[in-house]
């Protein structure tokens, strides 16, 4: 089974400091649903880990957080994509849970769920935390140069990824699909073969 976890603010859609609230606060990042379409076209099952602190701190209930997602896979049909899952740490950072992001707890859940090794499931994120949980969990990690990560100097991101070392690093989330299907492509000695659905990659 090809699967990838993916963090979803400021990864999939726009962050917001005040938190996303409603469906109508969520806002797809450009070209981040299609970029999760080519993957699935590509034969990868997509999963969410997410951080939802907003939950236990009152600022939304289950049933907005329930309409977001479905407002997301909603938009997410239209490209011809999906999300089958969606994992979430509905705590504040007093309670000292072990799901919320840095730790681990939402990828092990993942890979006990679907009984894979999290060593072959890329996570990918846009702060330092993601990438933390990532490799405390074993997965490849991946970061994107979007949501919290859009506005860091070349400094600033030199100095995440030397404290997560194997860090790859992509302009956005369709930059990472571009190049992790390029990548089992050239693994399985294809090149030029359409297989996703939405064009050559050469």
């Amino acid at each position: 089974m090809k699967l990838v976890i993916l963090d979803r603010d400021g990864t999939i859609n726009e962050d917001r400091d005040d938190f996303v609230k409603s469906p109508e606060e969520w806002v797809p990042l450009p070209g981040a649903l299609e970029a999760i379409a080519r993957l699935n076209h590509a034969g990868w099952h997509t999963v969410i880990a997410t951080n939802q602190s907003g939950l236990g701190r009152g600022l939304f209930d289950m049933a907005s957080l329930n309409a977001m997602h479905a407002r997301m896979n909603q938009l997410l049909t239209k490209q011809g994509g999906r999300i089958d899952a969606v994992f979430f740490c509905p705590h504040v950072p007093e309670d000292q849970c072990e799901c919320r992001k840095p730790l681990p707890g939402l990828m092990l859940q993942i890979g006990e769920r679907y009984g894979v090794d999290l060593e072959d499931v890329p996570f990918v994120g846009d702060s330092l935390r993601d990438l933390q949980a990532g490799v405390a969990a074993g997965c490849p990690t991946h970061f994107v140069r979007t949501g919290k990560a859009a506005a860091l100097t070349d400094a600033e991101l030199a100095a995440i990824v030397k404290l997560v070392p194997r860090t790859s690093v992509h302009a956005d989330l369709g930059a990472f699909a571009d190049a992790i299907i390029q990548e089992e492509r050239q693994a399985r000695g294809i090149v030029g073969e359409n297989d996703s659905g939405f064009g050559r990659l050469i």
